[in-house]
């Protein structure tokens, strides 16, 4: 049996008086549920101090990460507040001066991490500590185009008992399903060839509205971006997120899921190639023939056009107001200054522009939007944080 949680003193107890009484060590660890390592830890540390071994010891660590003596912090805070502007590398020289040699300088790392503490560091620069996934504003469109909505409709199972993952794109003002596919998992690379086929065919839209998950927006990546996301962004065309645990913020598109788990899934098709042909009849009749309550009875196809914005591949990017620009290797980096920086293997093949804000801080911007500041004594990148918060106008 493990340890009693009422009472773990007594239990040691118990466990070291049966040693004591010439029990084997196999036999009561086994009878105690521990291991013997577990177990002669127990009793080597009751041998050599007593029964006060056999209490619960404090994990409280010895010493803490950037520590220092607490008149050298409150002179680093003092610094700080006579120096408002003055970033962790001046403050830090600015210590050598003051300390002369009495005492060891902390490096520049230490002073930023005491001023963090102290809450004397810009909300801009500091980590973003949860890569939580959160909303952007959502546009009301007007007119087709302005807004796509996807989607992956939740998995079914075929006759043939595989999975069907349907990828779903609508036109949000003229409700227009653009692509209804049928795919076997939602791997991206099968998702980027849907999405070029339609952007082939009608054009690029103004923005895209999707959830928070893959293959639209990727947990681990930066900002949350995914290798899908980043390319709509190189597009021009701009990110709309709903919260999680709010599909109602993406309502239309989620009220078409109904009528098509009703129409085209109940019962599912033997194989992918029948299904698809059942999604495609669903498509012809839900542009074309069924009327639609908040079009005037009108039909989508009525109303939809495709965008005037024609896809003709990825556009050059520059950045004339930045100091540098860097390419994202295949691995994710950047060298700057001969260092090399962990990025995001979600941006391999971009151009990012590089701006010095203050001594070896350097904000990161992919097209129009700030990612967020680079910190080249630690080699670390600090996000900021929704840096997709704001629409801004579609390129040209």
């Amino acid at each position: 049996m493990p340890w009693r949680e009422t009472s773990v003193m007594e239990e040691r107890l118990r466990f070291v008086a049966r040693l004591l009484e010439g029990e084997g060590m196999s036999e009561v660890c086994c009878s105690f549920g521990i291991s013997r390592k577990t177990g002669y830890k127990i009793f080597n540390r009751y041998r050599d101090e007593g029964l006060e071994a056999l209490t619960d010891r404090s994990r409280r660590p010895v010493r803490y990460a950037n520590q220092l003596p607490e008149p050298v912090e409150a002179m680093i805070v003092r610094l700080k507040k006579d120096k408002p502007h003055w970033g962790a590398r001046k403050i830090r020289e600015l210590l050598v001066k003051r300390l002369a040699g009495d005492v060891r300088v902390p490096a520049r790392s230490t002073v930023h991490a005491v001023l963090d503490r102290y809450g004397l560091v810009s909300q801009a620069r500091k980590r973003n500590r949860a890569n939580k996934a959160v909303g952007t504003p959502l546009s009301a469109p007007l007119d087709p185009n302005d807004l796509w909505c996807a989607d992956f409709k939740g998995e079914f199972k075929l006759g043939d008992g595989r999975y069907c993952y349907p990828l779903t794109v609508t036109d949000q003002a003229s409700r227009y399903l653009l692509c209804c596919e049928a795919f076997e998992s939602t791997r991206e690379r099968g998702v980027f060839e849907a999405f070029h086929r339609l952007f082939d065919e009608r054009g690029l839209p103004d923005a895209i509205r999707s959830d928070n998950g893959l293959p639209f927006a990727s947990p681990n990546g930066l900002s949350n971006l995914s290798k899908l996301s980043a390319w709509w962004l190189r597009l021009g065309i701009a990110l709309e997120r709903i919260r999680p645990g709010h599909p109602q913020e993406n309502g239309r598109h989620e009220r078409m899921h109904l009528t098509l788990k009703k129409e085209a899934t109940r019962p599912p098709g033997r194989n992918i190639l029948q299904q698809q042909a059942r999604f495609d009849a669903f498509i012809s009749e839900f542009n074309t023939e069924r009327p639609h309550e908040a079009l005037a009875m009108k039909a989508p196809a009525d109303i939809y056009t495709p965008s005037a914005r024609t896809y003709q591949g990825l556009p050059q990017i520059s950045y004339p107001f930045h100091d540098k620009e860097a390419l994202v290797t295949s691995c994710g980096r950047i060298c700057i200054h001969r260092k090399k920086i962990n990025i995001s293997t979600v941006m391999a093949g971009h151009r990012l522009g590089l701006k010095e804000v203050d001594d070896g801080i350097w904000l990161v911007s992919f097209m129009h939007y700030d990612l967020g500041y680079i910190d080249l004594e630690q080699r670390t990148l600090q996000t900021i944080d929704n840096p997709f918060g704001t629409r801004l106008s579609p390129m040209s």
